[in-house]
């Protein structure tokens, strides 16, 4: 049984219970600003659940939203990368769940990417792998090197993501994008 957090994530929306994947998928097709805050909802759900993998996961669905920048959530609950890095910095010792290996899972979201806005998304699933790089050790977070070797796979740096995400994303996006430093890893 994973360890529950005794606290909600501070970037998340306050719950008042726990949400299940029918909060989301409620939606359908529209992914607009109710599908955002649910989207974020239930990462909150997830991370108070013990599910920091989970947790992401839904923190990734809530980038698919159909946003312009312009919507009023967006001041409250601004692009969830200071979440992200929070559930990461604070799930990366294993003391609250199964966080998974998130350098990993972006590697492998941005590079196989399909649906609605593939492209945009898949930007920020690399950007999302630069901060997950220069937050989680390198020996015990890898990049997925067979994958690389197999296909030949391009990893575009972070300066090359960032003004991608800059150009295509939520007008606005990055205003709250954490400052990390510089990456630690050759």
């Amino acid at each position: 049984m994973s360890p529950i957090p005794p606290f909600p994530c501070p970037h998340l929306p306050e719950i008042s219970g726990a949400h299940d994947f029918t909060l989301t998928r409620r939606h359908g097709d529209a992914k607009g600003t109710e599908f955002y805050l649910d989207a974020l909802r239930y990462a909150q759900s997830q991370w108070i659940s013990g599910k920091p993998a989970q947790a992401i996961l839904q923190l990734n669905k809530a980038w698919m939203a159909d946003l312009t920048g312009d919507e009023p959530v967006l001041k409250t609950h601004p692009s969830p990368y200071r979440a992200l890095v929070w559930i990461m910095e604070t799930a990366s010792n294993g003391d609250y769940g199964y966080m998974g290996n998130p350098v990993r899972h972006f590697q492998h979201l941005a590079s196989r990417m399909s649906g609605p806005r593939a492209g945009i998304r898949s930007w920020r699933a690399w950007l999302c792998f630069h901060l997950a790089e220069r937050l989680l050790d390198s020996d015990r977070f890898p990049r997925d090197g067979e994958q690389i070797a197999r296909e030949g796979l391009w990893i575009p740096g972070f300066q090359r993501a960032f003004q991608e995400v800059s150009a295509w994303g939520w007008s606005g996006e990055l205003s709250s994008f954490p400052n990390l430093g510089p990456i630690n890893r050759a």
